[in-house]
């Protein structure tokens, strides 16, 4: 099982941006007017990353910010916390600045966040010779550096407090299942403590899930706890932590096939094995997803009416190949009164789509 730690970066650090600078550099934060808004000028980086040809690109963006004083300022925050750090880093970061300033004639302030240490080292670029010299400097915060701040993380309202917790909990479980998946619970619970609004912990719950990676058993285990721990405070994601589940289940099938795809396509030509690879992942994607929902029915039904109607519930199930129709019988259960009622319903359901058939090309 490999972990990525650099991918969830990226989406996070858009959604949250404020909160990125406010937790990580947090005197940036103040000196910016947060009410004229801020652009992310990903165009204008592109042009400047696509020729500088100086390896991966990790998680760059370009902003735009308006200051307290009124000037109008870009930052490029640049975010490397795979652990692998480039040798050149220094040199690249300073390549992009100057080349953002000598293409759009605009001062780039540059900021950089990383997964181990020597920052302050990471943090300059300079040569020169006979007397003349060129010196970049930039701000470096290093992840490692909030290892003895877990008390402070596991309250703060930041966002980014739960993604460096979760980054360092994957760092400090490599190689233990079962502790990793305590370390996983607890950050999940946490979020449900917090007080933030439905979204933002589905946001995060996916950042947690991503690079907290478990077994299956485990995955499974955890699943349930997070069930139970969801009825018993009454707050129900469970339909909307089942549909990420869903969903992982189908990019990582559509990934696996678009990867077959290109190997056969090698052989018997790139475009149809693309084709075909992109197809097979899709359908593979969508099968992962029923398989996903029918089991998570299959625990509430368990623990509503017992393993008795589990049973009888679980080959009506089977014939249901509809994502839909089993969400919608999934919110349906704790409005049946009865064993008799819930068993009816899905009996209705699956003769409904013995009647009604899908379309073998399934829509995403």
């Amino acid at each position: 099982m490999r972990d990525d730690y650099d991918s969830p970066w990226k989406d996070v650090l858009e959604r949250y941006f404020p909160a990125f600078l406010a937790w990580f550099f947090p005197a940036a934060h103040a000196d910016i007017a947060w009410e004229h808004g801020y652009r992310f000028l990903d165009k204008e980086l592109q042009k400047v990353v696509r020729d500088a040809r100086l390896g991966r690109r990790w998680a760059d963006k370009l902003v735009q910010v308006v200051t307290r004083d009124g000037g109008e300022d870009w930052l490029l925050v640049h975010v490397e916390v795979q652990g692998q750090r480039e040798t050149d880093f220094a040199r690249r970061m300073f390549s992009y600045n100057y080349r953002l300033f000598d293409r759009y004639a605009r001062p780039v302030v540059s900021l950089a966040v990383l997964g181990e240490g020597q920052g302050e080292i990471a943090g300059r670029f300079s040569y020169g010779r006979w007397g003349g010299e060129t010196r970049f400097t930039f701000p470096v915060v290093c992840l490692h550096d909030y290892r003895d701040r877990q008390a402070e993380m596991m309250q703060s309202a930041n966002p980014f407090a739960v993604v460096v917790q979760a980054h360092l909990q994957a760092q400090a479980t490599a190689g233990d299942p079962t502790r990793r998946y305590q370390s996983k619970l607890q950050l999940i619970r946490s979020l449900y403590r917090r007080g933030w609004a439905r979204q933002d912990i589905l946001e995060l719950f996916r950042v947690i899930d991503w690079l907290l990676q478990l077994p299956a058993a485990l995955e499974n285990q955890l699943w349930a706890e997070i069930q139970d721990h969801e009825e018993a405070t009454q707050m129900r994601y469970v339909t909307s932590l089942e549909r990420i589940g869903m969903q992982k289940g189908i990019e990582k099938g559509i990934e696996k096939g678009i990867e077959k795809g290109i190997e056969k396509g090698i052989e018997k030509g790139i475009e149809k094995g693309i084709e075909k690879g992109i197809e097979k992942g899709i359908e593979k994607g969508l099968q992962q997803g029923l398989e996903s929902e029918r089991r998570m029915l299959l625990r509430m039904v368990r623990r509503r009416f017992g393993e008795t109607i589990a049973e009888q519930s679980a080959p009506l199930l089977e014939q249901i190949q509809q994502l839909l129709i089993l969400e919608d019988i999934g919110e349906a259960l704790f409005d049946c009164p009865n064993e008799q009622a819930w068993l009816a319903r899905i009996n209705a359901a699956a003769q409904g789509q013995a009647d009604n058939p899908p379309n073998s090309q399934m829509s995403l």
